[in-house]
Parts: C-alpha cells; sequence; structure tokens
C-alpha cells in the first residue's frame, strides 16, 4: 500500500466516524496510537472536516451575531490546530528520511509534502459532500448532473494529487528532491505580532 493509499483510506474513515453524528461539538475517537503517523492523518482529517461544517454553521443569515463570534473564535483555533499538525506531519517526513543524502543535483519542491497532504485530506471532504450532493433527492437532475460532473473532476484530482505526492516522497527517499520546512508563522494569532493585541497592553 503506498503513503497516499493509506492516507486517503483513513481520511475516509474519519469523514464516515464525523458524520455519525454530525456534530461539531463531537469529540473524536481516534482509533489509531498516538504517535503514529496514522494517528496524526486521522486527526488532521478530523479537524479539517470539523471545519468544514464551522464553515456552513456560520454561513447562516439568521446566525446570531453573538453565536457567529464565538464561532470564528473556534475557527481560528481550528487554524491553528491544522498548521501546527501539517508541521508535525512533516517533522515525520524529515525524520524518516534524515539519513538520506541529497544527490548533488537535488531540487526542492515547491511545498513540503505534508502541505500535500493536507491539500489530500480536503480534497476527501470535497468528494464526500460534492457524493451526497449527486445523491441527493430532493435536488432537480439539473444539479444533481453539475455535480456529478464536479464529483468526476474532483476524483481524477485526487488520484492525480495521490501520484504526484507519492512520487514526490519516492524523490525524497531516493535523494533526486529535499526537504526545507518553513514554519507558518502566523502573525494575527501572537499576542506579540499582531498590533490589535499588543497596542492594548
Amino acid at each position: 500500500m503506498t503513503f497516499t493509499e493509506q492516507a486517503n483510506k483513513i481520511f475516509c474513515q474519519a469523514i464516515a466516524d464525523y458524520h455519525l453524528t454530525d456534530s461539531v461539538d463531537e469529540p473524536i475517537r481516534n482509533p489509531y496510537e498516538r504517535g503514529t503517523i496514522e494517528y496524526s492523518l486521522y486527526l488532521k482529517c478530523w479537524i479539517d472536516t470539523v471545519q468544514w461544517h464551522f464553515e456552513d454553521i456560520i454561513r447562516d443569515p439568521q446566525i446570531d451575531p453573538v453565536e457567529a463570534l464565538s464561532l470564528k473564535r473556534r475557527i481560528d483555533r481550528s487554524n491553528q490546530d491544522r498548521t501546527d499538525l501539517v508541521e508535525d506531519i512533516d517533522s515525520y517526513f524529515r525524520q524518516k528520511y534524515s539519513e538520506v543524502t541529497p544527490l548533488a543535483n537535488a531540487r526542492l519542491n515547491t511545498e513540503s509534502p505534508a502541505w500535500a497532504v493536507d491539500r489530500l485530506s480536503i480534497l476527501a471532504l470535497k468528494i464526500y459532500h460534492m457524493q451526497e450532493q449527486v445523491d441527493r433527492t430532493d435536488a432537480e437532475e439539473e444539479h444533481r448532473e453539475r455535480c456529478r460532473m464536479k464529483l468526476d473532476v474532483l476524483l481524477e484530482q485526487q488520484k492525480d494529487l495521490s501520484t504526484a505526492i507519492d512520487q514526490l516522497l519516492e524523490d525524497i527517499a531516493e535523494g533526486r528532491k529535499y526537504m526545507k520546512v518553513y514554519r507558518q508563522m502566523k502573525m494575527y494569532n501572537d499576542p506579540a505580532t499582531n498590533p490589535v493585541l499588543y497596542k492594548k497592553n
């Protein structure tokens, strides 16, 4: 099983587990051992799935403003958790390939493996929810057909991205590419760099 075959399987599992209750307040029950890549992949997709539904809820035009502000705070925390976890996954890859000596002509990839995995997790969510639209019995056939066409594109995109990630990991393992990881350094979450926050002190 390739890395992305494993990842896509875990992403589908996390999404299905979330939708057993379909509640943003449902506590996660990660079935994998803490510290493993499987644990991180499941947690990554769970965070993405909860945030997907946060984004649905906050777009309700009738949402109470106080509730919306509280939800915005939860989205901010979720975004930070997501970023931190992507960096943890990159640390896993960096450790895994730490003994590989890059070839003299090795090249740097445009993004790290974990940020590509981040996109793969989001794709799994898009596919799940687009399939929901295809299967709707309360929608017009025209709507379902448009969604079928979009679903076909998403499935092709998932296949291509999976292939690209597996090829990138193979290139890193063989020394043809090398990893550099840059921390995101989100300034608006940091009281020391967000002027709205530090000017209040």
